[in-house]
């Protein structure tokens, strides 16, 4: 196998030394407490290896480059399709400015079946005449944030990562090892971003911890025009011990078909039975369609110990950015990819400036924890509670049944908020919540 080297760029990277303007005489050597950088680069812009072509990655590449960094962003599979449910918040189209068009369904009813088969239509009678859940396929998705970070200037590489070389000098570069065309490369740079997934090469490069992942499991079945019409703007989300021990089977509709899957963290060597244990829920509903793929992935539980690490930082499933009880990580994977990119423009002027780790922590990684770890952590209490067994999951639903909880949901879902509610209807909610636990637990004790 042949390898090449970025010539030009290796020239300029013997020492991030021969990227500043030569002192007169030779600086007493100075003890490092930390990487931290502001040094002034010379004739060239601060070059930036996105490791991922996912929304995290994408988004991070798509700020990176329209602010003037140099960016290369890598991804393996550009013609892939991640399995996922594809639900993003209403939110997402205009803050991404995703054209409707890439829209295959506008949801307007998330239906919530217990185990008992206890049903609620979740939203229909609290959404806005303007407010839907938009669903889309992850391939058409993926493909458009990629081609506009390649517009605003990034890089596009289609290759395999294989390695990932860190600096034992503050003063030296990352090296990308990447196979593409059956060439093994290299490519020095002076930050990383990896947004390559939860099985992470970057992670575990820079030694970002371990974190537990759950595995999510799906089929893409095309049904009979009259069947598919049922999905116009209806998903459905289905809990019970006989689809997941710890989160929800779906049915969510696209262009031409339904995605059917499941998952779970806690036994994912049984995830072929607990698909097989949604597609009996649902089996009159897709009688008749035929299995176009099949798809499964893992998906992270918990954000990683450590997400910036010198001049890496993790974005998207790579820094474990997926929300317990709903799964969702669309979502936060571009906005971690975007305000990761944007801190580090920020910290190199435009892409003038070295930038470390402490900027890292600073710009991105201290702004997104404030912007969004109680959410998680909201989150992560609703699992805890309700997600447990069966009695929990009919509690669960029985609550989704109130108007004010629907209200909240979708207000919290849609704009991606923790919403301040009413004290008396919070009180209420709470109420109502602690009765419907009693009641559930009575009946699985019958």
């Amino acid at each position: 196998m042949a390898t090449q080297t970025h010539l030009l760029l290796s020239s300029t990277f013997t020492s991030r030394r021969s990227l500043q303007t030569p002192p007169q005489s030779p600086p007493p050597k100075q003890p490092k407490p930390s990487i931290t950088c502001a040094a002034r680069l010379s004739g060239r812009s601060l070059r930036v290896a996105v490791i991922g072509g996912g929304p995290a990655g994408s988004s991070a590449a798509a700020a990176l480059a329209a602010g003037g960094v140099e960016t290369y962003l890598i991804e393996r599979s550009p013609a892939g399709a991640k399995p996922c449910g594809g639900a993003i918040p209403l939110c997402m189209l205009e803050e991404f400015d995703i054209p409707s068009a890439l829209v295959d369904r506008s949801v307007r009813k998330m239906r919530i079946i217990s185990p008992s088969n206890l049903t609620v239509d979740f939203g229909s009678k609290t959404l806005k005449p303007h407010e839907h859940i938009p669903m889309l396929r992850r391939e058409v998705l993926d493909t458009f944030l990629r081609s506009r970070a390649q517009s605003n200037g990034a890089n596009l590489i289609s290759a395999l990562v294989t390695r990932l070389d860190v600096p034992s000098d503050d003063d030296d570069p990352y090296v990308v090892t990447y196979i593409s065309g059956n060439t093994k490369h290299t490519l020095p740079v002076d930050v990383v971003v990896g947004a390559d997934g939860a099985n992470s090469r970057v992670a575990r490069a820079i030694g970002a911890g371990e974190y537990s992942c759950a595995i999510a499991f799906q089929e893409r079945i095309r049904l009979p025009e009259h069947e598919m019409e049922a999905y116009e703007d209806l998903a459905e989300m289905y809990v019970g011990s006989d689809v997941s021990p710890d989160f929800y089977g779906w049915v969510f509709p696209k262009c031409d078909h339904v995605a059917v899957g499941t998952g779970t963290a806690s036994a994912k060597s049984k995830i072929k039975l607990f698909q097989s244990g949604i597609k009996k829920r649902v089996r009159d509903k897709i009688r008749g369609g035929v299995v176009i793929k099949v798809e499964a992935h893992p998906i992270p539980e918990h954000p990683r110990p450590r997400r910036v690490v010198g001049r890496a930082a993790l974005v998207g499933d790579a820094a474990g950015y997926v929300t317990k009880c709903a799964g969702e990580g669309i979502y936060f994977a571009a906005k971690s990819g975007r305000m990761c990119g944007d801190a580090i423009v920020r910290a190199s002027e435009g892409g003038r400036e070295m930038v470390g780790e402490e900027e890292l922590k600073m710009g991105y990684l201290k702004e997104w924890d404030e912007m969004y770890r109680g959410m998680f952590r909201f989150m992560d209490g609703l699992q805890r509670v309700f997600y447990g067994s069966d009695w929990g999951r009919e509690a669960l639903v029985e609550m989704c049944g109130d108007e004010y909880v629907q209200r909240m949901t979708f207000e919290s879902y849609l704009y991606k908020k923790m919403v301040r509610g009413s004290g008396w209807e919070d009180l209420k909610m709470g109420w109502n919540t602690l009765g419907s636990l009693v009641r559930a637990r009575i009946i699985e004790g019958v």
